[in-house]
């Protein structure tokens, strides 16, 4: 018998097979193999997902994109020196000798977007 997180994970492990999608899982008790990702979570579940009360989709949709972008653009990170992203990518750019800096965008897209199947999920 299957109960509760056992039947997710079987449901998820079967939808994978039926797409193709290879499955890896990190070894019980090692959350540091993904470590970038669990620190994200954790921060994300204590300031915004734990504090939130969430009233619609959309109020969801738009307090989680404010706090990426919050976490992506002006928030210190400790792995760039307490320096902002923003902050971090304008010194990097400044580094660059000025032939080599980005000047814009690709005039046209460097590579095709996926196609998307058309599946539906059977839980």
């Amino acid at each position: 018998m299957c109960y509760g997180t056992e039947l997710t994970s079987n449901a998820v492990l079967a939808w994978c097979g039926e797409i193709g999608v290879e499955w890896h899982y990190i070894a019980p008790g090692r959350p540091m193999q993904n470590g970038y990702v669990e620190s994200f979570n954790g921060r994300m579940r204590d300031e915004l997902l734990n504090e939130t009360l969430f009233l619609s989709l959309a109020h969801a949709r738009v307090e989680i994109a404010a706090w990426v972008e919050d976490y992506n653009r002006e928030r210190p990170h400790s792995s760039l020196g307490y320096a902002t992203p923003a902050a971090f990518a304008a010194q990097l750019d400044k580094q660059w000798p000025a032939s080599l800096r980005p000047t814009g965008s690709a005039t046209q897209p460097i590579a095709s977007t996926a196609l998307m199947r058309k599946t539906t999920a059977r839980l």
